[in-house]
């Protein structure tokens, strides 16, 4: 007749086989940390560096967003002020829009800007036109890439003109735009005239909750081979 200690041979093996899966997803955790603070300190780095020229056309089919989302850009051209669009947003100045503006520059393309936020009281470009900025400007800003669908259980409706999101192609779409760039650029918080639209309010918010998720599943490999080690004391102990 088999010993009890030897009746939970399989139990035990299962416990160190849940204790090694549990280590080595606290590892594989553990690599995540590593890389979204590596990240983090990489996006830091573009937000504060010097701007730069945001990419050429030539580069627009290589762009990563590994290696320019919120890169700190600077370009001049002449807003179309005519084919502004209007993306919902919220921020820490209450729901409104984002004001979307095709920048055409020298070189021929067109670069969507978003030029800040507007409360739904001033969404008629008429109630802030002295914002709207004629002639070659000069605009600074952080890179951001395209969103292409919508928001969250909510789609765009070109036809309707509403946006839940900054999607660059189907906005240049609708907008009868060419040459679009793959990317749009937050303006910077420089005021503009009448106070509208308020730029600068980018949110660079990365969630980083690795370490808790490594712990956890280094506990649950922890409490996996206890378990595992204590069985046949225990069963020691009855007998």
């Amino acid at each position: 007749m088999e010993t009890p200690v030897k009746s939970y041979l399989g139990f035990r093996a299962f416990l160190l086989f849940a204790a090694i899966v549990f280590t080595a997803l606290g590892m594989w955790q553990v690599q995540r940390l590593f890389w979204k603070l590596d990240l983090i300190a990489r996006v830091d780095a573009r937000v504060h560096a010097a701007a730069v020229a945001p990419p050429s056309a030539t580069e627009w089919p290589t762009i990563k967003s590994t290696d320019a989302e919120y890169r700190h850009v600077v370009l001049k051209g002449t807003f179309d002020n005519s084919r502004e669009t209007l993306v919902q947003a919220v921020t820490e100045r209450g729901p409104g829009f984002w004001v979307l503006t095709p920048l055409a520059t020298a070189d021929g393309g067109t670069v969507l800007i978003n030029r800040g936020f507007v409360p739904p009281d001033r969404r008629n470009p008429v109630s802030r036109s002295e914002g709207q900025l004629q002639g070659e400007v000069s605009v600074t800003g952080l890179l951001r890439l395209t969103e292409p669908g919508g928001a969250f259980l909510r789609s765009n409706n070109p036809a309707a003109g509403n946006w839940y999101s900054r999607d660059v192609q189907a906005i240049g779409g609708d907008k009868g735009l060419a040459d679009v760039a793959p990317y749009f650029i937050d303006a910077d918080a420089t005021a503009n005239a009448g106070g509208y639209p308020v730029g600068g309010l980018t949110v660079i918010q990365f969630r980083n909750s690795h370490l808790v998720y490594a712990l956890t599943w280094f506990a649950l490999a922890i409490m996996s081979f206890a378990a595992m080690i204590m069985i046949p004391r225990l069963l020691r102990k009855e007998t």
